[in-house]
């Protein structure tokens, strides 16, 4: 077999991986595949979002060499910011609410972005403000991750795509309900091959001190989210979703973010109605940064602070 050609760091984002979870399927009649995001070179799903809002941008002429891009962000869409400016050569500013996972800024600043930290309260609506005045005090690029269409749009091509080639029925689609771009347009790709798809939403349980974009019982819906298309939806707390992490680890050997515990915690769920069919369920990032937190005790305990931290 003649070896590969070299390709870019960015050409590697997407076509991740499909597996099974054999070990955890919860009853003879239903399977479990997990989407692995976690497998994008900047280690999650919002790689994809990055490289598709950034080259927009280039196309509408938005975006000059070496021009900064700030963004609101708690984590991933962050990372993936800085892997993809570096590539491209830009400038990167983040928004964050205090309260996030402890070696995201270390990540950042690794990369070389700089960091513009907001107070808990408020939440993310507060960042996604703060980011707005950077941009128009400094001439930044607002990367619009919340707002744009170009989110649910490259879901729609290439997250749902790639899971409606792989597999020949799906019943059930999970995803967490973050910036809403991710169920929309995988959803939206899914319902389009398979019509009796239920699609299924899950929203992070926040603490008394995170309060805002995702906490939808507050009565703010993100821009991108239409309720309507959703045909469920499940609040999962962090030692839940980190106990399902744990468990994955121990049955398939998948180190996983928690967000993916999330979602496959509500497969389980929703597994307990069902007699046969397939769940989808999307890993959106991998377990590695999470590490240096020690969140596993803690959520044996059943530590209602693990609430009080931005995991996903």
């Amino acid at each position: 077999m003649a070896p590969q050609s070299p390709r870019r760091v960015l050409d590697l984002i997407g076509n991740t991986p499909l597996v099974e979870l054999t070990h955890l399927a919860p009853k003879p009649g239903v399977r479990i595949f997990a989407k692995l995001e976690g497998a994008n070179p900047g280690g999650s799903v919002k790689d994809r979002i990055v490289l598709a809002m950034v080259e927009e941008a280039e196309r509408e002429g938005k975006l000059k060499p070496g021009a900064t891009i700030v963004e609101a962000s708690t984590g991933n869409t962050a990372i993936a910011l800085a892997l993809v400016a570096k590539q491209k050569g830009y400038g990167v500013h983040v928004v964050m609410p205090k309260g996030i996972v402890a070696s995201v800024p270390d990540i950042l600043r690794l990369y070389g972005a700089e960091i513009t930290w907001c107070e808990p309260e408020g939440g993310m609506r507060r960042a996604i403000d703060t980011a707005q005045e950077i941009a128009a005090s400094t001439g930044a690029h607002v990367l619009g991750q919340f707002t744009k269409q170009s989110n649910v749009d490259c879901h729609y091509s290439t997250t749902g795509l790639e899971i409606a080639e792989a597999l020949d029925r799906v019943d059930v689609f999970v995803a967490g309900l973050g910036t809403g771009g991710t169920i929309m347009g995988v959803g939206r790709r899914l319902r389009e091959r398979f019509p009796d798809v239920r699609v299924v939403g899950v929203e992070a349980k926040l603490g008394d001190h995170l309060q805002g974009l995702r906490s939808l019982a507050e009565g703010y819906v993100p821009p991108l989210l239409d309720l309507s298309q959703l045909d469920g939806r499940y609040l999962v707390d962090s030692a839940s979703a980190i106990k399902t992490v744990r468990r994955v680890i121990e049955a398939e050997g998948i180190l996983a973010g928690v967000s993916s515990g999330a979602t496959l915690h509500t497969a389980f769920r929703i597994a307990e109605g069902m007699e046969r069919g397939n769940i989808v369920v999307m890993f959106s990032d991998g377990g590695w940064k999470y590490l240096p937190s020690h969140p596993w005790d803690a959520a044996e305990r059943g530590d209602e602070q693990l609430n009080e931290v931005y995991w996903w």
